[in-house]
C-alpha cells in the first residue's frame, strides 16, 4: 500500500476542481450496487491498512488503495447489537430504547423477556427503504436484532437470508462433537429452514454472497455481509494457523481468523470484478465496535480502551468506502463520521431523498467526501449506556462514569486519551455536561437492561486496557 495518500478535508481547497467533477459523476450514476461488509470485534490495529505488521490482510489492504479511508470513523455503540441497530436505522438506537445492551437483555421495562426483545417493529430499516427503491436485498451472517419470528430478517426488508439469529456461534457445523442447544445458533436459509454448512462459516458466508451476486447481476442489489468473524469462539482453520508461526495463543488464533475474513472479502470483491460490476458498486468495510482485548487478544493501539467502553478503542473503528469507478481512491478523510451515516448515504445513492426521512441522525457522506460541503459531517457525537456516557464536540471529548469524576480529552492532540484535562478546563466540562444532558433527556427509557455486574465488569476492563 502506498505510504503517501491524498487527504480530503475542508483544509485542502486545492482538490476542489477535481472533487466537483467526481461529485457530479457519482450523483449522475444509475443505481449502484451496494456491498456493506461488517466484521465483528476486530481490533482497530489488526489490519495491514491500519498499520499491522503481524496480521495478513492483503485483500482489504488492496481495497484500501481503491477507497477512501476514514481515520475518525465511529460506531454508535461499544457493543455489537446496539451498534448494528444504529446502522440499520440511521438513528441513535437510544432514541427507540435500544440502549447499549445486547438482546436478549436481563430486565425489560415493557414486560417482554428473552427472545421477545428485539429491534422495535416500528423502526423502518435501510433494507426496507432499498426494497422500495427496487433493490434485491440480502443478509448473510449474523443478525442479532431479536430471536423471535417477528424480528426475522425476511420480515425486516431482506429478500434473502442465510445466517443465524443470535450474536455469536461456532464457525463449524453442529454435530455430536460440536453441540449447541440454542436455537438462535442454527443456520437458516430464508425463514425457518435450517441448514448447517459443512464449510468454515466465514468461507460459507462469502460463498453464499458470491452466489447471490451471480444470480442478481442484472439488477441493483444490496448485500449486508454481516460476519461473526472475529468474534469468539476462537476457532481457526489449521491451514491458516500455519501462516503465523511466530505468534502464540489467542493472538495466533485471531490472526488466522482475520486471514480467513480477509480471504472471504477478497472472494466477494473478485466476483464483482469478474462480472464487471465493480465500476457501478459501492463497497463499505468496517467493524461493529472496538476489539475486546481480554477475550480475543485484539489490539486497538494507538487508541486506549476496548469493546464495551467509551474510550476511543471501544468506539472508533476501521472504515473503508470504495465509490463507484473507484473515485477518490487511495485517499484519507480526516473529519469524524459515524456508521449512522451509512443509511442516508446508501439511500441517496439508491435514488432516494434522505432529507424526507424523519428522525435520521446520520448524514449523507457524499457532499463531504467530495468537497461540496467543507464543514464536518458531525459537530457533535454521543454515546450512552445507563450512567456511562460520552460526548465529542469538535475535538473535545467528555466521558461520564458511575464511579469517578468525568474525564476530558482533546482528541486533536491526544487520541490515546492519556492527558485528562478536566481540572484544567472546568468550563468546557460544564458545557459538555449540559449539552450531553440535553441530548440524553430527549431519549426513550431503555427497553431492557443488563445486570449491574456487567457494568462493573466493563469498568474493570476499561481500567485494565485503557492504555
Amino acid at each position: 500500500m502506498k505510504k503517501t495518500l491524498n487527504i480530503i478535508s475542508h483544509k485542502y481547497p486545492t482538490l476542489i476542481v477535481f472533487i466537483f467533477g467526481v461529485f457530479s459523476y457519482v450523483y449522475s450514476q444509475n443505481q449502484p450496487n451496494i456491498i456493506f461488509i461488517l466484521s465483528d470485534d476486530a481490533g482497530y490495529a489488526d489490519f495491514g491498512f491500519q498499520g499491522s505488521k503481524e496480521f495478513k490482510t492483503p485483500n482489504l489492504d488492496k481495497l484500501a488503495t481503491q477507497s477512501i479511508r476514514f481515520t475518525q470513523a465511529y460506531v454508535s455503540a461499544a457493543v455489537c447489537g446496539p451498534s448494528r441497530a444504529g446502522i440499520l436505522t440511521g438513528k441513535y438506537q437510544q432514541r427507540f430504547g435500544y440502549e447499549e445492551n445486547n438482546v436478549p437483555g436481563y430486565m425489560s421495562a415493557s414486560g417482554t423477556i428473552g427472545d421477545d426483545m428485539g429491534l422495535p417493529l416500528d423502526q423502518k430499516l435501510i433494507s426496507e427503504y432499498l426494497q422500495e427503491q427496487g433493490y434485491k436485498t440480502a443478509l448473510f451472517g449474523k443478525w442479532h436484532m431479536g430471536n423471535a419470528d417477528r424480528f426475522h430478517p425476511t420480515k425486516r426488508g431482506f429478500d434473502i437470508f442465510y445466517g443465524f439469529r443470535g450474536g455469536a456461534r461456532s464457525y463449524y457445523e453442529f454435530d455430536e462433537n460440536n453441540i449447541s442447544s440454542r436455537k438462535e445458533d442454527n443456520m437458516e436459509r430464508g425463514f425457518g429452514t435450517f441448514e448447517e454448512s459443512k464449510q468454515y462459516l466465514t468461507d460459507a458466508l462469502a460463498n453464499e454472497t458470491v452466489r447471490f451476486i451471480e444470480e442478481n447481476k442484472t439488477q441493483p442489489f444490496f448485500v449486508y455481509l454481516s460476519f461473526n468473524a472475529v468474534h469468539t469462539p476462537m476457532e481457526a482453520q489449521p491451514k491458516d494457523l500455519k501462516k503465523f508461526p511466530s505468534l502464540k495463543g489467542k493472538r495466533k488464533i485471531l490472526a488466522a481468523m482475520a486471514l480467513a475474513l480477509d480471504r472471504a472479502c477478497g472472494k466477494v470483491i473478485d466476483k464483482l470484478d469478474e462480472l464487471e460490476l465493480r465500476e457501478n458498486t459501492i463497497i463499505v468495510f468496517t467493524n461493529d465496535n472496538g476489539g475486546p482485548s481480554d477475550t480475543n487478544a485484539s489490539l486497538n493501539k494507538p487508541l486506549g480502551g476496548t469493546k464495551a467502553n467509551h474510550l476511543e478503542g471501544g468506539i472508533r473503528v476501521p472504515f473503508l468506502m470504495s465509490l463507484p469507478n473507484q473515485y477518490l481512491k487511495n485517499t484519507v478523510y480526516e473529519d469524524p463520521i459515524s456508521t449512522l451515516d451509512l443509511f442516508p448515504t446508501f439511500y441517496h445513492l439508491a435514488g432516494g431523498d434522505e432529507k424526507q426521512i424523519a428522525g435520521l441522525d446520520g448524514v449523507n457522506l457524499l457532499p463531504y467526501v467530495t468537497g461540496k460541503n467543507k464543514s464536518r459531517p458531525h459537530e457533535t457525537l454521543y454515546w450512552k449506556k445507563e450512567v456511562r456516557g460520552a460526548i465529542r464536540h469538535h475535538d473535545w471529548k467528555l466521558i461520564r462514569y458511575p464511579d469517578r469524576p468525568a474525564e476530558l480529552y482533546n482528541l486533536a492532540e491526544d487520541e490515546a486519551e492519556i492527558n485528562n484535562l478536566a481540572t484544567a478546563h472546568p468550563n468546557i466540562v460544564k458545557e459538555l455536561y449540559k449539552q450531553f444532558f440535553e441530548w440524553e433527556v430527549s431519549l426513550e427509557r431503555p427497553r431492557w437492561m443488563l445486570k449491574h455486574q456487567y457494568e462493573k465488569d466493563a469498568i474493570e476492563r476499561l481500567d485494565k486496557y485503557r492504555n
